[in-house]
């Protein structure tokens, strides 16, 4: 019986999606719950897993096609990867005959003991391999055929999964040569709302610098007690920023607003995007309700998603939504820059290198760790005053982390 593999149920805000890899090929065994094939959409990429056991069928849809929400993609042969345990146990009893050809004189009629053998330490399906032998049955010249179908085909396979990294190639000193690669839709996605945040957005972005003396001496300090009382989960700057994000955002609720057409959208809670590097592309998963969470929860979910982001594990509802976003271009030795805000939101904090410089401090100079902070902000809704008061606040309660604690 063949059932149908579909595309995942897409959300509204999703109009289609693209096949990106194909793991399993017609013939393949598969079991319930195998990855079968990845769809690939504006956001993230989906997995679509088998829904029983059996064997690939026919391919409807090949890696680079559209598909739509709920349409058939190819089907499973239900059935066959079932008939291969049963092969399996059979094995024994064949080779006992086989051990004993004088007593019993019959051949196994479906495979070969020789060819079972072989196909068993090679992780091959005997049921898919189609057999010349007398009566179909499978030999070891068969076997041995399916096994070298089955080394060249994984050759080509890393070719397709990595094609989203192949659109910098290197090229050897001399070369005079192009090579045109289609953008990844994450890429397409980021590059149409960057450049409709500027079309569409009365950008500007002010400036700050703050002294991170007081919070990399509570970091080193408190560390190794922090990441043995909270199961491992290690400090890092990055909640600091985040709860004094938080903190500003209840004191300049516009900061946290949204233009909905010709209404203001006031939100009474903060779902705070940390922008994540991955392979695919620049991706922002959301730590709902941020205002409400500690450092070691910010810290634990940043973690999460980082490793999310990585393994491409994370899901539509993980990059919904969110009422401003924080980026940290230091992590890759940025110095300033001038952050791009995310639609609907209003502001985007950017955070930068941490650098030992001189600082006048009460007549003196001295060696402090200054980081540049930006904050780029929609000027329809929010005024240059309120801007930056905004990023002074969060200077402050940084360079006076007990701020966070007593509300002040």
């Amino acid at each position: 019986m063949a059932i149908e593999i579909k595309a995942p149920t897409f959300p509204e805000s999703v109009a289609d999606g693209t096949v990106a890899t194909w793991h399993k090929q017609p013939g393949d065994a598969v079991k319930r719950d195998d990855l079968i094939v990845d769809i690939e959409t504006d956001k993230v990429v989906l997995e679509v897993l088998a829904t029983a056991d059996g064997v690939l069928g026919a391919i409807v849809k090949n890696e680079g096609e559209t598909v739509l929400s709920d349409e058939v993609l190819g089907s499973i042969e239900a059935g066959g990867a079932a008939a291969a345990p049963a092969a399996a146990a059979a094995a024994p009893a064949a080779a006992q005959a086989a051990a004993a050809p004088a007593a019993e004189g019959e051949d196994d009629p479906v495979a070969a003991p020789a060819a079972r053998k072989l196909a068993e330490e090679n992780g091959i399906n005997i049921a898919s391999v189609a057999g010349t032998g007398k009566g179909g049955r499978v030999t070891k010249e068969d076997v041995v055929a399916a096994v070298a179908a089955k080394k060249s085909a994984p050759a080509a396979a890393p070719a397709k999964a990595a094609a989203p990294a192949a659109a910098a190639p290197v090229f050897a000193a001399g070369d005079r040569i192009e090579k045109r690669v289609p953008m990844t839709r994450v890429r397409a996605t980021v590059a149409k709302r960057l450049v409709e945040a500027q079309s569409n957005m009365a950008m500007l972005t002010t400036f700050n610098e703050v002294d991170m003396t007081e919070v990399m001496a509570l970091r080193s300090k408190y560390k190794d007690l922090f990441e043995k009382s909270h199961n491992g989960v290690r400090l890092g700057f990055m909640s600091f920023f985040v709860k004094a994000a938080t903190e500003a955002l209840k004191r300049f609720p516009a900061v946290n607003a949204s233009i909905d057409g010709a209404d203001i959208v006031y939100h009474g809670y903060a779902d705070v995007g940390v922008a994540v590097s991955s392979d695919r592309g620049l991706v922002v998963p959301v730590l709902r309700n941020a205002e409400l969470m500690s450092l070691a929860e910010i810290e634990g979910g940043i973690a999460t998603f980082g490793k999310k982001a990585r393994d491409g594990k994370l899901s539509m509802d993980e990059m919904t939504g969110g009422t401003f976003t924080i980026t940290n271009g230091g992590t890759f030795g940025s110095m300033m820059s001038t952050p791009i805000v995310n639609p609907p939101q209003a502001a985007i904090l950017g955070m930068h290198n941490i650098l030992q410089r001189p600082m006048a401090i009460n007549g003196q100079v001295v060696i402090r760790p200054m980081m540049y902070l930006a904050l780029s902000y929609d000027h329809r809704l929010i005024d240059g005053k309120e801007a930056v008061t905004f990023l002074v606040t969060i200077k402050n309660l940084l360079e006076d982390p007990a701020r966070l604690l007593l509300d002040i």
